[in-house]
């Protein structure tokens, strides 16, 4: 576990979140307050992505496909 001063935390930020994907980092105040940093990893997948609006229909995709297999195995 890392401990920086508030002060150092502030000027040293980028290294502060490096080392909390690493291991729980703390953030003490002169007032004796302190906070914890914590990594944690996107639920999201790599896969999730927006959609894209077009005119296509699936009867349009079903037959583009088609014809991508027929080109690659001939």
């Amino acid at each position: 576990m890392k401990v920086y001063t508030f002060t150092e935390a502030r000027k040293r930020f980028a290294e502060v979140l490096n080392n909390a994907q690493k291991e729980e980092v703390i953030i003490k105040r002169r007032s004796g307050e302190t906070f914890v940093i914590k990594y944690r990893k996107s639920k999201r997948s790599p896969l999730d992505i927006a959609g894209i609006k077009t005119k296509a229909t699936t009867q349009d995709i079903i037959e583009a496909i088609r014809e991508s297999r027929e080109r690659g195995s001939a």
